[in-house]
């Protein structure tokens, strides 16, 4: 892993050679790359997974998960395989090649297998996020939820990476970054990794890092894992365009980077300062709490351990070349009118800070951001991504037994937004839903969740969009509807309503007639009967319409409504 990746074993393939591949790849399998698979695959053609030259295979893997090494001693602590279906699986034979194309089919590569797998996900994710309880951690879940059941691991022949028509003069490879920092004659250059627009703090935690060690400043926020028409990407890279100008001008560049993060704490950390040595980093910031699943939540709580990613980070130093610098906390204290190291406030000082919710909660009810938080050009920036509730798009979902009440009550709210004509408002009632956009799908729970799935993603377009989504299925599994609520609430609000109708009156109504059919044995897997209904543990509004009539419950629905600032 010493000196600078090598760059004359490019994976990117000659043109000649191109050539011979898109012909061949006619007669080869093909498997479509997921979002995160492009991520991992444009890394390893660009050689920012240096020394890495393809997926791994199964002996790299398991040195991996034992020894955060590869199997040729190279430090490298997080698994990076391709994920495949059993059937494709199946398939396979050693020496084959695959061909991977992208969402669309646009071929990007060849891979020549060398291993496949069924790897044991529990073991897995003991070793890279140290539990295997999917409630806990984000990366177990989408690990064993979202991670197809075998790998496939090889070296790769790379025909043309992944296409982008969006900031292309960010999109730095790690050739084009040590290029730029040697035109800039920057001899130490060190890595910021961030997620989040920065804000006043961040700048003085980076120039306070970055003027310990002596080195320039190298920003580079991931992108690529949300939704090509996700307004916060957008968002956010125009932040990152805001911040740099408030930055000395000869010491501060940005890059983009495709990376899927893992939120695997110290594993993480030492990952991404690997990666960034690869673009030409000798130093990289990391924070107490790096990588941390519950990193930027208000609570104090962390998975990990506090300073772990850094003393791991640290402790690898000699082997990866890139010298671990901790991001200390900055906050503002008001009587110097500047910030300081929280670990310098004195007693007496009147300290001021705003948390990521707290920001977020201000733009939501349109309440003035100061500036000693952050600059107005980012603020601009953030209140068109971030209007008032009043003005956002949301999703109300109904979930609940068949006869509750749910599409009763939701098409009674359907008129009240009508008359109220501030948004387009849509109903995706289950039924509709199950006829025109589900009709191949049986009540299976896999074809359940999916149906669920699909509701939610229009629901999503239409609150991103700034319009009103009102769903009304069964949704029986609190697992879509959990999935449901992630998506949605990255665009705008999101309020969960439980129809908890008992099924005894569910049971009395049956204008369908599925209950009497269930209990004569003539219909299967009928929710509540011989299907679990799994209720919401915390839904936003809870409604008996055995005790409410379908205006009552309405009006209960546009209370809160009004309560959360959504409707005035």
């Amino acid at each position: 892993m010493d000196g600078r990746p090598d760059y004359s074993e490019n994976l990117l393939v000659h043109f000649r050679r191109v050539e011979e591949l898109k012909k061949e790849a006619v007669k080869h399998p093909s498997h479509n790359l997921s979002t995160r698979q492009l991520c991992d695959l444009e890394l390893l053609l660009n050689r920012g997974f240096f020394p890495l030259v393809g997926y791994m295979n199964q002996t790299d893997y398991e040195s991996v998960l034992d020894n955060m090494r590869l199997a040729n001693n190279a430090v490298w602590p997080i698994p990076i395989c391709l994920d495949i279906k059993e059937e494709l699986a199946q398939s396979l034979t050693q020496g084959q090649p695959l061909v991977l194309r992208d969402g669309e089919g646009f071929l990007l590569a060849v891979l020549e297998v060398e291993n496949i797998w069924k790897p044991d996900k529990r073991r897995e994710a003991l070793a890279v996020f140290g539990t295997d309880n999917p409630e806990r951690h984000p990366g177990v879940r989408n690990l064993f939820e979202n991670t197809e059941e075998w790998y496939v691991g090889g070296k790769l022949e790379g025909i043309h990476l992944p296409i982008h028509y969006d900031f292309k003069e960010l999109r730095l490879t790690p050739s084009d970054t040590h290029r730029r920092f040697a035109e800039n004659g920057w001899k130490n250059v060190i890595g910021f990794h961030t997620e989040k627009p920065l804000h006043c703090a961040h700048r003085e935690m980076t120039l306070r890092a970055a003027r310990e060690v002596g080195a320039s400043i190298f920003i580079q926020p991931t992108v690529d894992l949300d939704h090509p028409g996700d307004v916060n990407y957008y968002t956010q890279v125009w932040c990152y365009l805001e911040i740099i100008k408030k930055y000395p001008r000869n010491m501060i560049s940005l890059g983009l980077i495709p990376l899927a993060t893992r939120k695997a704490g110290p594993r993480e950390a030492l990952w991404q300062a690997v990666v960034r040595k690869n673009y030409g980093c000798t130093h990289f910031m990391v924070e107490n709490d790096h990588g941390d699943p519950l990193d930027g939540s208000d609570s104090e709580e962390r998975f990990y351990k506090r300073h772990l990613a850094q003393e791991l980070v640290q402790e690898y130093e000699t082997e990866t070349g890139v010298t671990m610098v901790s991001l200390r906390k900055m906050v503002y204290v008001e009587d110097k009118g500047e910030y300081i190291s929280h670990d310098e406030i004195e007693p007496g000082m009147r300290v001021k800070e705003i948390s990521s919710n707290e920001l977020r909660r201000r733009l939501e009810l349109g309440l003035h951001i100061p500036e000693w938080f952050s600059y107005p050009e980012i603020v601009t920036e953030l209140n068109r991504a971030y209007p008032p509730r009043s003005k956002q798009g949301f999703t109300i979902f109904f979930t609940g037994l068949s006869g509750s009440g749910k599409s009763t009550v939701a098409k009674v709210l359907v008129t009240k937004f009508m008359e109220m004509r501030n948004r387009p408002v849509t109903l995706l009632d289950g039924d509709i839903v199950r006829r025109n956009l589900s009709s191949e799908l049986d009540f299976s729970k896999e074809h359940r969740n999916l149906n669920i799935t699909r509701i939610g993603f229009v629901a999503s377009e239409i609150t991103k969009n700034r319009g009103i989504a009102i769903c009304a299925p069964i949704a029986p599994y609190r697992e879509s509807r959990r999935r449901n609520r992630e998506l949605i609430s990255r665009y705008g609000g999101y309020i969960e309503v439980f129809v908890a109708t008992p099924l005894e009156v569910c049971e009395q109504r049956d204008r369908k007639g599925i209950y009497s059919k269930a209990r004569a044995g003539i219909m299967k897997g009928v929710t509540g009967i011989d299907d679990p209904y799994e209720a919401p543990g915390n839904p936003d509004v809870v409604l008996d319409t055995s005790e409410l009539t379908p205006e009552e419950a309405t009006q209960e629905v546009l209370l809160y409504l009004e309560e959360q600032g959504y409707i005035q």
